[in-house]
């Protein structure tokens, strides 16, 4: 991390200067109920960027308590993305690894008179619970004897009752003014096979419970996370007190990553995925680390973009526009120009020689002449975009229209003096002429033209498929609570993918997925994970050229 003003880091110096620690151990602790987010790239770039920064330890720790919701496939696939952002984990953990240890603090917790077995509905404790402003009731079961509460515990271990059934509390205070004081759930009945576990439990520890012993257990020393565990710290410190864990991790909270547009939570990603929306978690319009890698996005302009958005309390919303400034200031000087013809329409030079084929030399990246040159053919038969051509323009309209001319680029001077449409009247052909003097490079100042149109060979061309892509969800306000009628599927945009047919360079007929390539005037592109075949090839738009964003 590479911004003075993060707060977590004086913690840390602090810590290290006064012999408070010896060394850092922070951990990466994703629950494996879904795919990474780009809001998940946040904490772990500040996971592993601070212990990296200080020389210590950071855990993958996957928060593993909830079997119902947990698959190994998100298992594989959070290990790949921490992996592709470009750091290492110290150890890989699993909460599940601890169950015994947990068990045997929760039996410790009981003798000690701090947690009991109730046996209200889940209804029945929120009614409980009470209000902000009203305090909740005791549970009638809450001064059960000790005994009994040990003996109901462990026949709740050994499954003698049924999921849901029975519970084990902490006991606290049911009138504290926060609500996660008041008798916490920290174990439920769940008779469901465990990813990890597979049969041998059958009751479970809340995220509340689990979470801090799985910290003192692992020695972390300070333990990072979103604002909206801040009123959970206290139940954090209570349960390592009251648990005579040796190690005292401290928990700080950091604001979340919010982004213009985008959906940041996995429940709703999950919805999208399940009820078909997008094409899988790795979709490239979801804002999944493996999206945002299909699409064509570098884990370092992922990284450098977190980092500018700076380690604070607060969680405003940032530009999905910065994110997509860092992918271009990355890949500007990385990825090879070429030219792709998104909608071809065809152009015939008519004095051009028929069989001639020239060569023409071009810069691979202008911006980075090491990368060499490259050759393009040229013969009488090319296609230009659509949209270069009008046959009536408005005003500056300075592309290909009847007799205009324009210079394609890296080639000759064009000018358009037929239009040929088919018997509906669409345009389907333009006969042009070119001027032998004017080839680029050829220091040619006779005259000048005002437009510039990128082209394909059309015998040499190879056939491609583009994916066009605006944000998936449409409304600004997404992050901010739905109203009653309206859930964030209505905010889905029906026009985020569009798919077109048309050509690229010859040179690019051996491109591998995740090549990428910036398309002269179209922007930054990706070769496709997923769908692209030996026959067809299919490019993400990653970003389009311009931005209007400015650090």
């Amino acid at each position: 991390m590479d911004h003075n003003s993060n707060f977590i880091r004086s913690i840390i110096k602090e810590d290290l200067e006064t012999g408070k620690h010896k060394e850092i151990i922070t951990r990466f602790p994703p629950e494996p109920n879904g795919y990474l987010h780009i809001g998940h790239a946040k904490s772990i770039v500040i996971n592993f960027g601070l212990a990296d920064e200080f020389n210590g330890k950071t855990n993958l720790r996957f928060d593993d308590t909830n079997p119902l919701k947990e698959d190994q496939e998100y298992v594989d696939a959070i290990k790949e993305d921490v992996k592709w952002l470009g750091y290492e984990w110290d150890e890989l953990c699993f909460a599940s690894d601890y169950f015994e240890e947990m068990y045997n603090r929760a039996v410790l917790l009981i003798k000690k008179g701090k947690a009991y077995v109730d046996d209200l509905t889940p209804e029945q404790i929120r009614e409980y619970r009470g209000t902000l402003t009203e305090p909740g009731k005791e549970s009638p079961y809450r001064n059960r004897s000790l005994e009994e509460n040990l003996d109901l515990f462990e026949r709740m271990r050994n499954g003698e009752f049924e999921s849901g059934s029975k519970v084990l509390r902490a006991k606290i205070d049911m009138a504290s003014p926060n609500i996660n004081m008041r008798d916490p759930v920290l174990y439920r009945i769940s008779h469901a096979r465990h990813h990890n576990t597979g049969d041998k439990w059958c009751i479970y520890p809340m995220y509340d419970f689990a979470h801090p012993i799985g910290d003192a257990i692992e020695g972390v020393t300070h333990s990072l996370c979103t604002t909206e565990f801040e009123d959970h710290r206290p139940l954090y410190d209570w349960v390592i007190k009251e648990c005579e864990m040796e190690n005292q991790p401290q928990q700080i909270e950091f604001g979340r990553l919010n982004i213009t547009n985008t959906v940041m939570s996995k429940r709703k990603l999950k919805q999208l995925v399940d009820e078909g929306y997008v094409d899988g978690w790795d979709d490239p319009r979801m804002p999944t680390i493996s999206g945002l890698r299909r699409r064509g996005y570098t884990p370092e302009a992922i990284r450098e973009f977190v980092k500018a958005t700076g380690v604070s309390k607060s969680s405003g919303a940032v530009d999905a526009a910065m994110l997509e400034h860092f992918v271009r200031e990355d890949l500007k000087l990385k990825a090879p120009r070429t030219m792709a013809v998104l909608r071809p329409l065809k152009v015939v030079i008519a004095n051009y020689p028929e069989d001639q084929v020239e060569l023409l030399d071009a810069e691979i990246n202008p911006e980075n002449p090491e990368m060499g040159m490259r050759q393009i053919p040229f013969s009488r038969e090319i296609y230009i975009e659509r949209d270069d051509f009008m046959e009536n323009p408005p005003k500056k309209y300075f592309r290909l229209f009847p007799g205009n001319e324009v210079r394609l680029k890296h080639a000759y001077f064009i000018r358009c003096e037929e239009v040929i449409k088919d018997e509906n009247g669409e345009i389907i052909e333009l006969r042009c002429t070119y001027d032998p003097e004017t080839k680029s490079g050829s220091g040619f100042t006779g005259r000048k033209v005002k437009g510039t149109i990128h082209w394909v060979d059309a015998k040499h061309a190879i056939p491609a498929e583009f994916r066009l892509y605006e944000p998936l969800i449409t409304d600004e306000d997404e992050n901010e609570e739905e109203n009653e009628e309206k859930t964030f599927l209505d905010y889905v945009n029906p026009n985020s993918l569009e798919t077109v047919q048309g050509f690229i360079e010859p040179n690019m007929k051996d491109v591998k997925p995740y090549d990428k390539f910036q398309f002269f005037r179209h922007g930054y592109f990706s070769v496709d994970s997923k769908h692209s075949t030996k026959d067809k090839t299919v490019f993400n738009r990653i970003v389009s050229l311009k931005s209007s964003f400015k650090l």
